[in-house]
């Protein structure tokens, strides 16, 4: 199939056609199969294939998805559910952005990086909203009792991580840039920074639950919480182009 997405010949909305299709079926394990297909598309096929995805205007629609054939059915729908979410969000997000968070350049040179800070103010919180909705899968390690929900957690967890390092190199480039901004840019940075901390003590739970389940080490980054004293200077900078005092709130 990834080799398909190459293929000039291939009907790319047929092939996702398909997927939606089978998406539509009452069985858990068929719809979740179809959704880990689709996320191995998007990632590992050609770009055309998401942005065919990110063109539409629906894409799966499984809010009230439930397999009541048995309880792991009831177990599996709520992944389901969860995962889809994660799916249509990680599509919309590249109809915003016109590229994929996950594939693009990261590091010193990277298109976080490097953004200039208005381009940058408006994509953090997009940002934001695909890491919200991965991390809602929300899977303990004891749920991870199948080949289909374990394919799902490997494709969200390397997901997770290139997401993470673009999240970061975006908060490093505000960080730079922050005494430079004006008032209200400085107000929406220290916002986007202080989700930036929340989200960290979620992404390091997801990773110790990847961690548990046997992924190497060696693929699991270290989240190193900045120093709070950072946060405070922060805030002195903004109270001060607000004209406010130390200490008044």
């Amino acid at each position: 199939l990834i080799q398909a997405t190459n293929e000039t010949n291939v009907n790319i909305p047929q092939m996702a056609d398909t997927l939606f299709e089978r998406a539509t079926n009452s069985s858990w394990v068929v719809v979740f199969k179809a959704l880990v297909t689709t996320h191995h598309l998007m990632v590992h096929g050609n770009e055309r294939f998401i942005q065919y995805l990110a063109s539409r205007n629906t894409l799966f629609n499984l809010s009230n998805f439930l397999d009541k054939s048995g309880s792991h059915g009831y177990d599996m729908s709520a992944f389901i559910r969860r995962y889809s979410r994660y799916l249509n969000e990680k599509a919309f997000s590249y109809r915003q952005m016109a590229f994929d968070f996950a594939r693009v350049k990261k590091g010193a040179d990277g298109v976080m990086r490097t953004m200039a800070p208005e381009k940058l103010l408006k994509s953090m919180p997009i940002l934001q909203a695909q890491i919200d909705a991965l991390l809602e899968f929300d899977v303990h390690p004891n749920e991870l009792t199948n080949g289909v929900i374990n394919a799902a957690f490997m494709l969200l967890f390397k997901d997770l991580i290139k997401l993470f390092a673009c999240y970061n190199d975006g908060v490093i480039n505000l960080l730079e840039k922050f005494f430079e901004m004006k008032k209200g840019q400085c107000k929406d940075a220290l916002e986007i920074y202080k989700r930036f901390l929340t989200r960290m003590t979620r992404v390091s739970e997801f990773l110790k639950v990847a961690e548990q389940v046997g992924i190497d080490k060696g693929d699991i980054p270290d989240l190193t919480q900045a120093p709070s004293s950072l946060m405070e200077t922060l805030e002195q900078h903004l109270n001060s182009l607000e004209g406010k005092k130390p200490g008044n709130k």
